[in-house]
């Protein structure tokens, strides 16, 4: 039996319907777009995607980032669509969704071997209507080889011209088919020594001592298979495994001298995943699914100090995450218009989330939740006209719509619609556009981080005028009345494939993305909460000793940092930092997606060119008394314009790549007037070569010679006001400079 798909059954990501057409933008790239790059892990993939923001959960995230931009927590890497943050991105492995990682609700992609990935689609828009929670920036699509044939091992040796970042990697992929099936397996294992600040010019100075990126090492595996079990009916099954390893370092004393005084971050991060799915052909073109899930992911983490040799612990604990769910799904023709064939889609299914933060017996801020799902969803498709008609000016008119409706118990009710439509005048050129809306449930840390209650000096929050003594109690920690974030958006694009010019595709897109009831931590300068007026609904003058009392009681722990005995009479304000519901942001700005691939004529080979730029604007209010804050184009924050292009020649089995990278500048409104922070902008050559048609010892080979930001550009220095901080902007910036590598993989 051939398992073979044809295009139109095949699910593309941004719909629920096989082989529909979809009014978002999508951004793929293959396999072989990432090795010709030079590139060998899905982390370093996603953090060069100009949509991408390197902030949210990835290593190397300095500890002078505010958290709310960026973190690093067990060394894993996550996609962050607009900057909107790792949570509001929604990745899917083959269409499932996976366990979330440390505590920002994000995914970890750099646990999938690159072996086993056959290509990554992105839908940088809204897309909860189709998939739920999460997907407010878009979602991201990891697809999986579906078969292969014999066997692939691989290693790759490479370093840092400038020192740290020694790696090596040893991979094999291994597969095979059957009439009735087919299944693919992959292992990867990776490791790669810190960079530190003494490897770098600009950091050995500023801040000695100071581990700048990580040490890495990690094991992953992966399975995916499918069997026709009877006729009509076939089993899917994917698993995922990765266990990986971090470690850095800091200084606690201004020379760095790490022998006096030091700090190590430590972390193991361990993810399993099992997704298998029941098909069922029901006649026709219709098929049902039934799948199903079951994901964890544990990172347990620790820091030991160092003084004068005396080593001990100053802290551990484990992020727990696991999830488990379960969809039955269908789609298929519903009826003959007179453009084609309307379809429908239809799913309904359940989600349950589980999470553990525990800090140490009896630790006031231990956390054991979990939240349940319960939804539903519809999708229809229908081609109005056909190129197959031939009306004038009206080649192919499609309009889609889609809604669903979740239910979290305890948190609230979303229902969440999308409409979209592609119209294309003629075959040359189409114009698309969607609208809808979508949203983010809370994390569970976020709505059951236990609060704490601070008794600090009136004047050390801003505080004049009080009498002497007088002090203030600020609350701060999670919120379980928190509400669902929301978002609306939309956009709107030309794609451009011009019949005379074969191989030739450009994609320009607008965006727009207003995001409402964001969560945050409502008072960001405490220094200034009683003298700056923008804060005075979060403070309450002259609390009555029930409020106090109150306060005291739902806090699960009470900390004194005034310097003098808690006396209530002496409280003069109450300050509210707890998380809520209250941020709005404004998003939007513009995409440039181009490829080409182009024969040069006999002997000549061919040239291949890829382009991805974008433009994005994004400010920020709190609450209605607070100013809008400008955050793209600012520290810690995406820069205002992104783009990576490569332009590429192949020759039978030879491949040449450039790639040229530019991130944008950003200024520091840490300080009035706000210093400019310069672009950066890097160049990637990559050789390849494919030795399948060769005899003998070469046959079968793929060797690839590597020179990553060859002209070795350094990010520019930031103000720090610790021997701690990282001197650049650790979300933008990377410190690894100059990297060489060589990889050689056989195929058996």
């Amino acid at each position: 039996m051939d398992t073979a798909r044809a295009d139109d059954d095949i699910l593309v990501t941004g719909s629920r319907i096989r082989g529909a057409l979809i009014a978002s933008p999508v951004i793929r790239l293959s396999q072989d777009d990432m090795r010709n790059a030079g590139q060998t892990s899905l982390g370093d993939v996603v953090r060069s995607i100009p949509q991408s923001f390197g902030g949210g959960q990835n290593p190397g995230v300095g500890t002078n980032v505010p958290v709310t931009r960026g973190v690093d927590v067990g060394g894993g890497s996550s996609i962050n669509l607009r900057g909107l943050g790792s949570d509001a991105t929604l990745t899917l492995l083959n269409g499932h969704r996976l366990s979330y990682s440390a505590s920002r609700q994000s995914i970890d992609v750099s646990s999938i071997p690159l072996d086993a990935v056959d290509r990554i689609e992105i839908v940088p828009d809204g897309a909860s209507a189709l998939y739920g929670s999460d997907a407010v920036a878009g979602v991201a699509n990891i697809v999986l080889k579906r078969d292969f044939a014999g066997l692939r091992t691989s290693a790759r040796l490479g370093t840092s011209t400038d020192g740290g970042d020694f790696s090596q990697q040893y991979g094999a992929v291994a597969g095979r088919t059957w009439g009735s099936g087919g299944i693919i397996a992959a292992y990867e294992f990776n490791r790669s020594t810190s960079i530190t600040s003494a490897d770098r010019s600009y950091a050995a100075t500023r801040s000695p001592g100071l581990t700048l990126f990580p040490a890495l090492k990690r094991h992953s595996a992966t399975i995916s298979g499918h069997q026709v079990l009877a006729t009509d009916l076939t089993l899917d099954l994917d698993a995922l495994y990765n266990k990986r390893w971090s470690v850095s370092s800091f200084p606690l004393n201004a020379a760095g001298n790490l022998a006096v005084s030091s700090g190590t971050s430590y972390s193991t991060a361990e993810s399993l995943v099992v997704a298998p799915t029941l098909r069922v052909a029901m006649g026709s073109d219709w098929q049902t699914a039934l799948t199903g899930s079951y994901g964890r992911d544990h990172v347990r983490y620790g820091v030991d100090v160092n003084f004068a040799g005396v080593v001990s612990n100053a802290g551990s604990g484990c992020y727990c995450n696991s999830a488990k769910s379960a969809e039955l799904n269908g789609d298929g023709t519903l009826f003959r218009m007179p453009g084609g064939h309307a379809k429908l889609a239809l799913g309904a299914g359940y989600r349950r989330n589980d999470f553990t933060s525990f800090r140490g017996a009896g630790n006031y801020r231990n956390v054991s939740k979990s939240q349940d799902s319960y939804y539903g969803f519809g999708e229809i498709n229908l081609p109005l006209v056909s190129p197959a008609q031939g009306i004038a000016l009206v080649s192919l008119l499609n309009v889609s719509a889609a809604i669903r409706y979740e239910n979290y118990p305890g948190t609230g009710s979303v229902a969440t619609p999308k409409l979209g439509t592609v119209y294309a005048p003629t075959p040359d050129f189409l114009l698309r556009a969607s609208w809808g809306k979508s949203f983010r449930a809370p994390t569970l840390l976020q709505r059951y981080d236990p609060q704490s209650v601070t008794l600090n000096r009136a004047t050390s929050v801003g505080g004049s005028g009080f009498p002497a003594g007088a002090t203030v109690l600020t609350v701060q920690g999670g919120n379980s009345e928190l509400k669902p974030e929301r978002a609306t958006n939309w956009s709107a694009g030309i794609d451009l494939h011009p019949r005379t010019v074969a191989g030739f595709h450009l994609e320009v897109s607008y965006f727009s993305t207003q995001y409402r009831d964001r969560i945050v931590d409502p008072v960001a300068l405490l220094s200034v909460a009683l003298s700056n007026p923008i804060y005075r609904d979060q403070v309450m003058l002259n609390p009555t000793d029930a409020a106090k009392a109150n306060a005291l009681a739902a806090a699960g722990t009470f900390l004194n940092a005034a310097g003098a005995p808690y006396d209530p009479a002496k409280v003069v304000a109450l300050i509210d930092d707890a998380s809520v519901n209250a941020g709005r942001q404004t998003i939007h700005g513009a995409d440039l997606l181009l490829r080409l691939d182009k024969a040069l004529g006999d002997r000549a080979g061919s040239l291949h060119a890829l382009l991805n730029a974008t433009y994005l604007a994004s400010k920020q209010q709190i609450s209605s008394l607070q100013p809008v804050v400008t955050l793209a184009g600012t520290l810690f924050n995406p820069p205002h314009v992104r783009t990576r292009g490569g332009l590429g020649w192949s020759d039978g089995p030879v491949s040449l790549t450039s790639t040229v990278n530019y991130i944008g500048s950003i200024r520091d409104t840490r300080f009035h007037p706000s210093p400019r922070i310069a672009s950066l902008t890097t160049l990637d050559l990559s050789a390849r070569v494919q030795t399948d048609g060769e005899a003998g010892l070469f046959r079968n080979l793929d060797l690839t010679l590597s020179l990553l930001n060859a002209t070795n550009a350094k990010p520019a220095a930031i103000a720090i006001s610790s021997f701690t901080d990282t001197p650049y902007d650790s979300t933008n910036f990377s410190p690894v400079g100059r990297f060489i590598a060589l990889g050689i993989a056989r195929r058996w």
